[in-house]
């Protein structure tokens, strides 16, 4: 046999193995590892299957319902997370391999980036974005050699499963054109925009009849009024983490050092470092989480290899500590799957363990009733799962951001009925039950003829106000009835009582609010309804900038989240 064929048959192998354990590794810990709140969330939009939701598209819905539909487990929802990782890791090595990028040196790489070891098997809007970007590299390296009308139909197919997988998917698009602007003179560049805009119209106008609810989210609501630096120091050595434990840095070093051979390394040259400065800037703004990056990391390994072989062989300190970065990685995950005491102990991977036990306490005392829980989608999100149902609800207070369950038609069930409120802390005269669970310790009890506002829309003309100190004000509010019953703002016949309040936010100083009128208890409002409602409001003696919102407030719980986020300025 050729040495030459030897040697291809030998590489393949060393692949195909890499391949296979890589897949093991992943489906045992798919299996092992309890729902994370964020999957749990997910898997709760693929039972509500949709153009679109509020925080993401709607492509890891389709990820979940496929493997959930065959079976309801942890592993179900993971599945083809697990199997596009591995397809993903495969087409990366193709494309590296044209580039002379040795077998070895790859699997060593691959398998030590910490981001990928963590979609490896968790299913989040980011397993289908890594996968549609490694997909986008592999057809754009053959469009960018070969002008042909089926490498730009499969780009276009591909650019809409990056922008339903998640929006961080246009930076990609923006940067690849950037770095070849001579792609504008093709005609296939045309059809391309064309095909994946007619492809993505379904989302656009999901959002348009729903408000622009991802808008105002990412770019208002997410936004902090104050710079925070932790923000922003803390963004490179969490890049390097994600890069590899110990070995990080290295990978981010050898990529300043390539050679821009052809247009394809310019791509991957301006992609990643757009992508890291995209988010470095973004840090000055708000939070950056450290995963947002992961479109930046498959440029990031290719580029990484192609340096090494550009520049020679890997010198034996950097085979050794490539090794061990990987070693540790893998033991990381080993600790996880086996449920050791030395990582349950872990900020965030404690959250991990303990909820199944958690679900069966709840449930034993709910029964099937609706469970209501206060503190953001997590809780409810993973009582949702184990239960296989929608009983558990998030109630997003005025303090918190709003979330998908202030579009689904959960919280229309459990109008008027009784609901099990659960709660971190113990409140006088709502909890009489205290709940020992491995997940801590919790308080719950039972409220009577529930009446809850969520869902109803409170709009102002504009979201910035300049006023004097202790000024009164008229401001017209539309109040908007979303549900698909007519609802009523009287008391009369209610347990709980109704009130609209303005809430004014300075910083984290805590709150104060205005209650309206007693005309307000005047209004009714059929499904889909507008009415305008006239709000006395007194601006504050304090000179400063507030923030200001809308809430409904009924007992026992703290208001609802009625109207976006108002700037108030008081001079």
């Amino acid at each position: 046999m050729p040495a030459a064929l030897k040697n291809k048959k030998n590489t393949d192998k060393l692949i195909w193995y890499f391949l296979a354990g890589w897949t093991l590794l992943n489906v045992v810990q798919a299996i092992t590892a309890e729902i994370h709140a964020d999957e749990a969330y997910y898997w709760l939009y693929s039972r509500y299957l949709d153009w679109g939701y509020f925080d993401h598209p709607p492509m890891v819905a389709l990820f979940i319902r496929a493997g959930d539909s065959i079976i309801h487990s942890e592993f179900g929802v993971r599945m083809v997370t697990v199997l596009s990782s591995t397809v993903s890791l495969y087409l990366l090595w193709l494309i590296v391999k044209k580039y002379g990028a040795e077998a070895k040196w790859f699997i060593l790489m691959a398998s030590g980036v910490f981001i990928f070891n963590l979609y490896g098997f968790m299913v989040t809007p980011d397993a289908p974005l890594f996968l549609f970007t490694v997909l986008f590299y592999f057809i754009y390296q053959k469009y960018s050699d070969e002008d042909h009308i089926k490498w730009a139909l499969l780009l276009a197919l591909i650019i809409a499963g990056l922008l339903y997988s998640k929006y961080h998917g246009i930076l990609l698009v923006g940067f690849t054109v950037l770095s070849d602007l001579t792609l504008f003179k093709r005609k296939t560049f045309w059809l391309i925009l064309m095909a994946s805009v007619a492809l993505y119209l379904p989302h656009i106008l999901w959002q348009a009849n729903h408000g622009y609810p991802s808008v105002n989210y990412h770019l208002f609501e997410q936004t902090t009024d104050h710079y925070n630096f932790d923000q922003t120091w803390t963004y490179f050595p969490a890049q390097i983490l994600m890069a590899g434990p110990l070995i990080g840095w290295l990978w981010f070093y050898q990529v300043t050092r390539v050679k821009v051979e052809d247009r394809f390394i310019r791509c991957l040259m301006v992609n990643a470092g757009g992508t890291f400065l995209f988010f470095l800037i973004s840090s000055f703004r708000g939070e950056v989480q450290p995963q947002w990056t992961l479109i930046g990391f498959a440029p990031l390994v290719i580029l990484a290899l192609i340096a090494f072989r550009q520049g020679g062989n890997w010198r034996p300190w950097v085979t050794r500590l490539a090794v061990v970065n990987t070693l540790f990685v893998i033991t990381i995950r080993v600790l996880i799957i086996t449920s050791s005491p030395l990582i349950r102990m872990v900020g965030q991977i404690k959250s991990q363990f303990g909820y199944r036990e958690w679900t069966r306490i709840i449930r034993q005392k709910a029964g099937d009733n609706y469970v209501i829980f206060n503190e953001g989608f997590q809780n409810p999100s993973k009582y949702d799962f184990y239960t296989n149902s929608s009983r558990g609800f998030a109630y997003d207070n005025r303090n918190y951001r709003l979330t998908q369950f202030d579009i689904w038609p959960i919280e229309e069930g459990f109008q008027q009925q009784k609901a099990y409120f659960v709660l971190r802390n113990a409140v006088k005269g709502i909890t009489t039950d205290t709940l020992l669970t491995p997940a801590g310790t919790w308080y719950a009890g039972w409220v009577n003829d529930l009446r809850t506002y969520q869902q109803v829309k409170i709009e102002l003309p504009q979201y910035q106000y300049s006023v004097k100190t202790g000024a009164k004000l008229s401001l017209n509010l539309s109040i908007t009835n979303t549900y698909s019953y007519p609802i009523s703002f009287s008391d009369k016949g209610y347990k709980h009582q109704v009130v609209l309040e303005a809430c004014i936010f300075k910083g984290i100083d805590g709150q104060s609010v205005q209650a309206s009128g007693s005309d307000f208890h005047l209004i009714t409002l059929k499904p889909g309804e507008s009415k305008l409602y006239s709000f006395k409001f007194t601006a504050p003696l304090l000179k400063g900038n507030y923030n200001l919102l809308f809430s409904l407030r009924t007992d026992p719980f703290p208001g609802s989240k009625n109207s976006r986020i108002i700037k108030l300025n008081v001079e």
